[in-house]
């Protein structure tokens, strides 16, 4: 069963089609699949699989992020079905983004470090269910760019500035790292969003998050390699994201 277009894949679209030229990128010379962007022999959509989630996200990206195969951005739209996602104007800011910013449907969060936070502004690192208004979902806003771009887009964009920062605790991000093995450790954009579902208290879906981006990695790095890389690398990631899926039908939490 072919599942339907999500927020990401739509917005890629609009981006690619009022492009006055082709967007070139590191594997420019590889055939893609239109949706997840990796080459054609790898391709993962067949896997996708959304998940049952409490939480919504919204995605705003700076300019051509969108259209980099190697965004991970989109892999957030893959797994929470409700995920939104608009590219950055700093002076025409998109009026449908400002419409679900402000829907009473919707309680915002800005995932930002705290010492980012202007004059008054609340600083959260966990999402508690009574934290939330009844009726409310919790809206986790992220700024989807270098982080040059993303602190340019938040010092530039007020109408985010009311709203409460999300930010991580120096002892989650550091388990990760350590969790993750990495020496320069900076998280990429779809691992930010893994760990505000765990903090936000859905830790089986922050699992299988994690483990699709995982075999999103592992498959642009097939994609791209001119030898043969170890498929058994490749096949252990799809199984670990199948028992995560597994595991996260039950309940979102």
């Amino acid at each position: 069963m072919t599942l339907p277009k999500h927020a990401v894949h739509r917005l890629y679209e609009y981006r690619k089609a009022i492009s006055s030229r082709p967007f070139t990128a590191r594997g420019k010379n590889v055939i893609r699949c239109q949706s997840c962007l990796l080459a054609e022999k790898f391709c993962t959509c067949r896997y996708r699989k959304p998940n049952e989630s409490n939480l919504a996200f919204m995605l705003i990206m700076y300019d051509d992020e969108v259209l980099k195969p190697s965004n991970s951005g989109r892999l957030i739209a893959d797994v929470v079905p409700d995920t939104h996602a608009f590219i950055w104007s700093r002076s025409e800011p998109n009026r449908k983004m400002l419409e679900i910013i402000k829907d009473p449907r919707y309680q915002p969060y800005v995932i930002f470090p705290s010492e980012y936070a202007v004059e008054g502004q609340a600083v959260v690192e966990r999402i508690e269910p009574s934290m939330i208004t009844e009726g409310k979902t919790p809206l986790l806003i992220i700024l989807d760019g270098s982080w040059r771009e993303a602190i340019k887009m938040f010092k530039k964009s007020e109408y985010l500035h009311g709203f409460p920062l999300f930010s991580f605790s120096p002892e989650s991000t550091a388990s990760y790292a350590l969790r993750k093995g990495a020496r320069d450790f900076q998280l990429g954009t779809a691992e930010v969003a893994a760990l505000a579902l765990a903090a936000a208290g859905e830790v089986k879906n922050a699992e299988v998050l994690e483990t699709w981006f995982a075999l999103f990695v592992e498959s642009s790095l097939h994609g791209r390699s001119r030898n043969n890389r170890e498929e058994s690398a490749l096949q252990r990631l799809k199984q670990e994201y199948f028992d995560a899926c597994l595991k996260a039908s039950d309940s979102p939490s």
